[in-house]
């Protein structure tokens, strides 16, 4: 009977997840756009973090439980999703061009958090200095993005910037379906670690894998559809944006603030789950700045490399 009250638990998080990360997204994105943000910026920052919220929240309420190995396992394991499943499946729906903004900071700013990332995880635990420390880099990332962005005269996709909505004004409905949104966040969350870890307990399954499966994955759909979505109707830097955008908020800001809150003591099974993070980042900076341009041979190839990593991780 335990078994299926975690298995709704499961099923109700990633279904909250989902629906509230939808709506946070849609209202934040729609609130950023009339102000007149570049699709890339818009990408990388509010559709990344309204995504990762899930990530976020997750590994906050873990953390706070003392469930290290999901607080983290959730964070490489959502990272490896975005870039081999995500990027992938974009890239399979609509092979894009990448931008040279895209591949000189961003998908730099991404390698770097990712070697920030392993580094910090290497000896098995995440201080509060440590968790810190990923906080104030994570600010100074978003600096460098507001820099960069009022010194360009034209969008990050090439195109001019648009123009302030002259439309009415969205605050009230946006508001109020922003707030819902980060409810079911909250929600979901709960509901995710609670059913996740019984799972794993019942099951024999070390909270580890749970993490980087079960978890990351679910954590993780909210991103995959939102950069379908914006794939199919044509806005590639939001597509793009929010997958490096979120692999560096996950980094920084999930697995800092989990440390922050809690300090973070881990399971040596952490250390593979780092290789194969370093090696999916690389394969995925090396595709997306070779040739500047996504094919979907190469989405073929990144998810082939994601289903290697979980069927390792399950074995």
């Amino acid at each position: 009977m335990s078994s299926i009250v975690d298995a709704a638990f499961v099923l109700g998080g990633v279904l909250a997840l989902w629906l509230g990360a939808r709506w946070l997204v849609t209202a934040a994105a729609t609130l950023a756009r009339t102000a007149g943000v570049s699709a890339l910026v818009v990408g990388l920052t509010v559709v990344a973090f309204g995504t990762s919220a899930p990530e976020l929240v997750v590994s906050i309420g873990a953390a706070l439980e003392g469930r290290a190995d999901v607080a983290a396992g959730n964070v490489v394991g959502s990272n490896v999703f975005n870039l081999a499943f995500t990027l992938g499946v974009v890239a399979v729906v609509r092979p894009f061009r990448v931008t040279e903004k895209l591949v000189r900071r961003d998908t730099v700013a991404m390698a770097a958090a990712t070697v920030v990332g392993i580094a910090v995880l290497a000896n098995l635990t995440v201080s509060s200095r440590e968790g810190g420390l990923l906080l104030a880099l994570f600010a100074a990332y978003l600096g460098w993005i507001w820099h960069t962005a009022t010194r360009s005269t034209e969008s990050d996709d090439g195109a001019p910037e648009s123009s302030r909505s002259d439309g009415p004004n969205p605050y009230g409905t946006d508001g109020v379906k922003l707030l819902l949104g980060l409810v079911l966040v909250l929600v979901g969350g709960r509901l995710l670690v609670d059913g996740a870890t019984g799972i794993a307990l019942s099951f024999g399954v070390s909270e580890w894998a749970v993490g980087v499966t079960i978890v990351a994955g679910g954590t993780s759909l909210p991103e995959l559809v939102t950069s379908i979505v914006a794939a199919r109707h044509e806005n590639l830097g939001i597509a793009a944006g929010n997958v490096v955008g979120s692999n560096v908020f996950n980094l920084l800001v999930a697995l800092g603030a989990a440390a922050l809150v809690r300090p973070l003591s881990v399971d040596a099974a952490v250390l593979p789950g780092l290789a194969w993070l370093a090696v999916v980042t690389a394969i995925a900076a090396v595709v997306l700045a070779t040739g500047r341009r996504l094919t979907r041979l190469e989405g073929v190839v990144l998810l082939a490399v994601g289903a290697s990593y979980w069927a390792w991780t399950i074995v």
